[in-house]
């Protein structure tokens, strides 16, 4: 339902600089090839100006500049550039579209951070932003710390710079300092003198709530970061300001149902895992465990959900555990085509209980493993791990697999990132046919923190399957820990979650993807799979 306006205007437009502010988070780095397709995937979604770097940084940056603004995005492609020519002349060497401006606004940047004065600055904001203009550039003018700014000063600056040629200007919050009472009097003079962009940081918890009181007072365009990855306590997160701008006030900003695309593919190059408990892109987002909650969603989608997880390129995800009731198991075992009688239900729905009451999350497999058991049925495996071998020493790790599939033996080995990547690859090879090639896929990474990944593979007989998620936790401390890796892998419109526990890491990422794999096959076996037939035969 739509709200008070917050807006008169029907789109807001979004500035995205995961590729810059987002990357100067502690430990983030992308090659060109990676801000190449986070570039793809912002485009993708309809994202208005794209922020590829900052060209004064180094060679490698501009050449990743380069190879953005190269791509024919429709996006207005941008380099950062500092107060100073030579940074100008470095973005148009790279051929991007425009620049972000930033010159000091607040009298300890001024003063302090650069050495001089705030008419000096308004006359060197005023000679750069008519030489960038006069070279064919786009130009946004941001008032670094502007927040903290004396407000005559903020508005004699961005005013020069609009009066000089710019196409607009941009409210800084940059060390996330200020209020919404603030941001709203600072924008409300802004707004008067042309468009004007926000830049919010969430050091306070107030980047999302200055945004909207921002645009409240006559904003138009959000810089923003995919999850709001970002240095200190991050940006506003894109997605969130998407979303929410939809849902509550019916202003249209991106392709909505590319938002969690777009989370996983940053989220992959830059190595920051989605934090469960997100908004959007977070695992439990959509994700009920509850019986009263499960049973209340399945009646009604919106009963526990403030919109549909397809809004956004999600699904709607049970998870079992010691709240689990009737309503939900029943609805985890229908959707891998299980049917249960009455009183199979209230054994199967009591034994996952006691396995959520030892802090075990229950995944799919244990959920088939606890149903057969019940039922009296043995299953096939199609798919089984025999042996595994792994070395990761020298420059190249790699692993070695033997596998049963149907009635044949396979073996098969790949290289990766690390003796985990190295095994999944193993894997895939063997799945093709066992010739030792390693099929396109993504690096699969993990440690103690967990991690999550995403790729597709060849599988059986030329079937796809997809990584959807991988992560791991430590359940021991010491050099003998031991590790329980779980992964939901998919194939088509059916997945599974599956989880492994042993003092190897390689070994228990292996086997968890093996016997996740070996439950998807099972199900295409049964004829329950997408067109076509999967083959257990040696090619």
């Amino acid at each position: 339902m739509t709200r008070t306006p917050l807006t008169t205007l029907d789109e807001v437009q979004l500035l995205d600089t995961t590729l810059r502010d987002g990357e100067q988070m502690p430990g983030v780095s992308l090659a060109p090839a990676e801000k190449v397709e986070v570039a793809r995937e912002l485009d993708a979604a309809g994202v208005h100006v794209v922020e590829a770097g900052s060209a004064c940084t180094s060679a490698g940056e501009r050449e990743a500049i380069r190879r953005v603004a190269s791509e024919g995005l429709d996006a207005t492609v941008t380099s950062f550039a500092r107060g100073v020519r030579s940074d100008v002349d470095r973005a148009l060497d790279c051929d991007v579209d425009g620049i972000n401006l930033v010159v000091p606004a607040s009298d300890k940047h001024v003063e302090t951070k650069v050495d001089s004065t705030r008419d000096d600055v308004i006359e060197t904001t005023v000679e750069l932003v008519e030489y960038a203009t006069d070279h064919g550039l786009w130009v946004e003018v941001l008032g670094e710390d502007g927040s903290r700014a004396d407000l005559d000063y903020l508005e004699r600056l961005l005013g020069a710079g609009l009066d000089a040629g710019a196409d607009r200007i941009c409210y800084c919050d940059t060390v996330g300092a200020a209020d919404p009472e603030r941001t709203a009097e600072v924008v409300s003079r802004l707004a008067e003198l042309g468009p004007t962009s926000l830049h919010t940081h969430d050091d306070l918890g107030f980047g999302m709530a200055n945004v909207h009181a921002g645009l409240k007072a006559g904003a138009d365009t959000v810089h923003g970061t995919v999850m709001g990855v970002g240095e200190r306590a991050g940006n506003v997160a894109l997605e969130e300001v998407a979303i929410a701008l939809d849902r509550s006030y019916g202003v249209d900003t991106v392709e909505l149902d590319r938002l969690y695309r777009l989370c996983r593919v940053a989220s992959e190059v830059t190595g920051v895992a989605l934090p469960p408990n997100k908004s959007v892109c977070g695992a439990n987002a959509f994700a009920h465990e509850s019986g009263i909650h499960t049973d209340g969603t399945l009646k009604d989608g919106t009963m526990y959900e403030p919109y549909p997880p397809e809004t956004v390129g999600r699904e709607r995800r049970l998870v079992l555990g010691k709240h689990a009731g009737r309503a939900g198991v029943q609805a985890a075992l229908a959707e891998q085509d299980v049917a249960v009688d009455d009183d199979e239900l209230s054994e199967v729905v009591s034994r996952v209980k006691d396995l959520g009451d030892r802090g075990k999350r229950v995944t799919d497999a244990d959920l088939l493993a606890i149903t057969e058991d019940v039922q009296g049925r043995e299953r096939d495996r199609h798919v089984e791990l025999l042996d595994l071998s792994a070395t990761s020493g020298g420059n190249l790790p790699t692993a070695s697999v033997r596998l049963r599939v149907g009635d044949a033996e396979r073996v098969a080995s790949g290289t990766g990132a690390g003796p985990v990547d190295a095994g999944l690859e193993a894997v895939r090879a063997a799945l093709s046919g066992g010739d030792g090639s390693v099929s396109d896929g993504g690096a699969v990474s993990g440690g103690e923190g967990g991690a999550t990944g995403g790729a597709e593979g060849d599988g059986v007989g030329g079937v796809s399957f997809e990584l959807d998620s991988y992560h791991v936790d430590a359940i021991t401390g010491g050099t003998d820990a031991v590790v329980t890796v779980e992964v939901d892998l998919s194939r088509g419109d059916r997945s599974v979650s599956v989880s492994s526990t042993d003092a190897d890491i390689t070994r228990a990422s292996v086997v968890a993807m093996v016997d996740g794999l070996d439950r998807l096959l099972s199900a295409a076996a049964e004829g329950d799979a997408e067109a076509g037939t999967v083959s257990f035969a040696d090619d």
